[in-house]
């Protein structure tokens, strides 16, 4: 996508350069300056869009997902909604398998978009909302049984590299040019990873010395190398107690926590003081930027992500009546 386009031949050029916004109202008399890249505004109001879109081009460009071929996925809903729509646009029919602990609002979405939603109960103990590890583990049996079943093309978003080749040349890309090179710490949440170690892949590559640091749930710090104890939370797409095999150390310098109280709390400011509202990933990313604000040098730049929009947890108590 061009910033200066005119006339986009169709949804998928929109794709890219979403916003960059200071939230100096929040930051007020902290050493640390935050910007959050609004990924809401992309088609399918989330960040998985992006890697939504690189992974079926991949497919089709290798060969490895065919004309007629139906395309199957596990997912939290932002990946399903970015897969409905991408596949509608290019004529593939699409089924997301999810847990019903997500909310109803990301399903609505996927079907509106034309695709076919397959519902998993939740592991004994589950709490709508909170979507665990063990949730999570039956959603993939039962996506690995549909992609059997119908030979169906599977994006694999936890193992797939262009999920995180789509953020490495493209939202790495721009947040470095969006801050002219201005910014010193990265932080988002990691769900499948493919944000945050592409986003910190280009920009290490062009400064060493920006810190990136993953963000998880309080509990479920398995890439902080603590013992995970908790694996339910409300922080929807992320925090599954794994390490997927697309994520690499390598360019990650550390792990900070975040409790459902501080993200949720941090949303609702958000909004408020703002006028930005996000989902509880959002809460937990500009949470965990806050942290770092607090502690990092003067005139330092730490650069978040608005994961997706806060009308997706419009049925959740995130946003009370």
């Amino acid at each position: 996508m061009s910033r200066n386009a005119g006339l986009f031949a169709n949804i998928s050029e929109t794709v890219g350069w979403t916003p960059l916004v200071a939230l100096d109202r929040l930051t007020r008399g902290l050493p640390g300056r935050i910007a959050l890249k609004l990924e809401y505004f992309s088609a399918g109001a989330s960040v998985k869009d992006r890697a939504a879109l690189a992974i079926l081009n991949a497919a089709e460009r290798d060969g490895k997902l065919k004309p007629g071929q139906r395309v199957v996925e596990l997912t939290s809903g932002n990946m399903g909604a970015g897969l409905a729509w991408a596949c509608a646009l290019k004529g593939y029919r699409f089924a997301a398998v999810m847990s019903v602990g997500n909310t109803p609002e990301r399903r609505q979405m996927i079907k509106a978009f034309g695709g076919e939603v397959v519902l998993v109960p939740q592991a004994r103990g589950g709490k709508p909302g909170q979507v665990s590890k063990e949730d999570m583990a039956l959603v993939e049996t039962k996506t690995l049984e549909l992609v059997k079943r119908w030979k169906a093309f599977r994006p694999d978003q936890f193992n797939n590299p262009a999920s995180v080749a789509a953020h490495e040349f493209g939202t790495g890309v721009e947040i470095w040019e969006q801050t002219r090179g201005a910014l010193t710490h990265f932080c988002a949440l990691v769900g499948s990873s493919g944000t945050l170690i592409g986003s910190s892949k280009a920009l290490k590559a062009r400064n060493p010395r920006i810190q990136t640091y993953a963000v998880e749930p309080q509990g479920a710090e398995i890439l902080g190398g603590k013992t995970v104890v908790k694996t339910r939370h409300n922080l929807q797409g992320g925090g599954y107690a794994l390490v997927p095999s697309i994520y690499d150390f390598s360019v990650v310098d550390g792990s900070l926590a975040v409790s459902d109280a501080d993200a949720e709390k941090t949303a609702r400011a958000l909004a408020a003081k703002e006028g930005i509202m996000g989902g509880f990933s959002t809460g937990a990313n500009v949470a965990a930027a806050l942290r770092l604000a607090k502690s990092a040098p003067k005139g330092s730049l730490i650069v978040t992500i608005a994961c997706d929009s806060g009308l997706k947890y419009l049925s959740t108590g995130l946003y009370p009546a």
